[in-house]
């Protein structure tokens, strides 16, 4: 006996949970809007594509509010958080208003936020933009990067996740 067709809803949500299946680390992209206000959204989108030139990508929903700011900005930040900044995470996931409030921040190339105490910062000038999809594909060129020695947040299954050697 035949399954029954499922639907696109279900499907969608199926390749979500399995696409969930591979552990990402978390980061805050963070720009300045024209007016030079702080914008900031959370991704696990996030990787490496070229070491020469030092080329990276993610990607970001055509639906957010903050679309035009960063397909249009020159710079942006990319902040790979560490194990102690969920809260960080959450917050730049949310649609408040000020997601920068109370936070002090660096002011790197170009004036990008940059937070601090996350594992890595990149500071990357905004290059070529694809669409696939649902989906703004962003791929940029790294002018300036650091690292610090702090244990990653992780993302894996649904849930925040930290690293435990094997």
């Amino acid at each position: 006996m035949s399954q029954p067709p499922i639907t696109h809803q279900e499907f969608t949500r199926a390749f979500r949970d399995t696409l969930g299946m591979f552990a990402t680390g978390i980061a805050v992209l963070a720009t300045r809007a024209p007016n030079g206000d702080p914008i900031g959204l959370t991704v696990n989108s996030f990787n490496s594509v070229s070491l020469d030139p030092p080329l990276i990508v993610w990607s970001m929903s055509l639906h957010l509010p903050s679309l035009a700011v960063f397909e249009n900005c020159e710079y942006y930040s990319v902040n790979v958080l560490s194990s102690d900044q969920q809260h960080l995470s959450q917050t730049f996931a949310s649609r408040a208003d000020d997601k920068f409030a109370g936070l002090e921040i660096d002011d790197g190339l170009y004036g990008v936020p940059l937070l601090r105490h996350c594992c890595a910062r990149f500071e990357c000038r905004n290059t070529v933009r694809h669409q696939g999809g649902d989906h703004l594909v962003f791929i940029s060129e790294v002018v300036r990067f650091e690292r610090e020695d702090r244990s990653p947040l992780i993302f894996h299954a649904g849930a925040y996740r930290t690293l435990a050697p094997l």
